[in-house]
């Protein structure tokens, strides 16, 4: 295409770092979410990974409209995610391959499940969770708990799936690479889904032995994660619930996002299953958000707000809130190590 923009004049920009635009940017952060949740649900990034092109093209490739279409990939641009190398021609910018669908860590499917009707109407309802101490699901959608709402809503939960598979690749690259399990010979994945946790400590660890525990229906095509990372033959895969018993004898219990589902009550009860059940100075690992106190900035703090919104009584803890929940259930917390991610491994003992 003829013209390049580096040529175009400029127009001056106003001053970004004064407390009211810095407050204004906030406030208008939705407007970029949502325009990236356009990128995310077209597959722009895919239709870009191999080299630039037109909207033209990028319009008809999704059957959009163009004009409406340059107009959200200009506006993304601003923001580095897309850049314009040309006019009306777009690449891929370093965040904007995260929007790919085939990259480690993609962030695709978290817009797309941000911008989810059952997600941001939620939010829109956060005055309504102030004021009454109820989550909007019930009110908004009439179902108990988010979870049934994606059961009733098939491509939303596999929306919600997609995200928290995405999600958890990056935590569990995190957590393999921040925590020591050299003296480990035999770790539980306590609700550990479809094994994608498992598989990597045991992809990681060869001398480790695995076992990934959960509901019966939620395990039963656990064996495809398990043989496609080559450890099949040292995890095997038991159904239950937690809340009536766990896998007897390990040294070493993980949980990853599921404590912080439940209200203090719920977690004491799955704790002391594991206390019962876990071999002599054997080890409780949480993966976790740990909220710093204060003023302090942390993605847990935002994250908490969210999991006000969702669940009833699911929440992000703090330091001692982790040390009273654990002394409740026989607990005592030896460490926390934080990792690459927002997400911490704690670690505890028996008393």
């Amino acid at each position: 295409m003829s013209g390049q923009l580096s040529n175009l004049p400029s127009t001056p920009s106003p001053n970004l770092a004064s407390p009211v635009m810095r407050l204004h940017q906030m406030i208008t952060a939705t407007w970029v979410a949502q325009s990236i949740y356009v990128a995310a649900s077209l597959g722009i990034a895919d239709l870009l990974k191999d080299r630039p092109k037109s909207v033209e093209a990028l319009a008809r490739e999704t059957s959009s409209h163009e004009q409406n279409l340059y107009r959200v990939l200009r506006a993304l641009a601003s923001v580095e995610i897309f850049v314009e190398v040309a006019p009306r021609e777009f690449a891929l910018t370093e965040m904007a391959q995260y929007l790919r669908s085939d990259v480690p860590g993609s962030l695709r499917y978290t817009s797309m499940m941000l911008s989810d009707y059952w997600h941001w109407s939620s939010w829109g309802d956060i005055l309504y969770v102030i004021k009454t101490g109820e989550p909007p699901m019930k009110h908004l959608h009439n179902v108990d708990e988010t979870f049934d709402y994606l059961t009733k809503n098939p491509e939303s939960g596999e929306i919600f799936n997609n995200a928290m598979t995405a999600w958890s690749k990056i935590v569990h690259t995190a957590v393999v690479e921040a925590y020591d399990f050299s003296g480990i010979k035999h770790i539980v994945d306590i609700a550990g889904g479809h094994g994608t946790l498992i598989a990597a400590i045991l992809a990681a660890n060869s001398h480790l032995q695995g076992t990934l525990f959960d509901l019966p229906h939620v395990v039963e095509n656990a064996d495809l994660i398990l043989i496609k990372e080559g450890v099949a033959d040292r995890c095997n895969t038991l159904g239950g619930s937690f809340f009536e018993t766990v896998p007897e004898g390990a040294d070493a219990y993980i949980m990853s996002h599921i404590v912080h589902d439940w209200g203090d009550e719920n977690c004491i009860r799955f704790l002391k299953n594991i206390h019962q059940s876990i071999a002599k100075e054997g080890k409780l690992l949480i993966v976790e958000m740990v909220v710093p106190l204060a003023n302090e900035p942390h993605f847990g703090k935002l994250m908490d707000i969210c999991m006000m919104i969702m669940y009833r009584a699911g929440k992000e803890r703090t330091v001692d809130e982790y040390h009273e929940l654990l002394a409740a259930a026989g607990f005592k917390m030896t460490r926390i190590i934080p990792t690459a991610s927002p997400i911490s491994v704690i670690e505890a003992v028996c008393v």
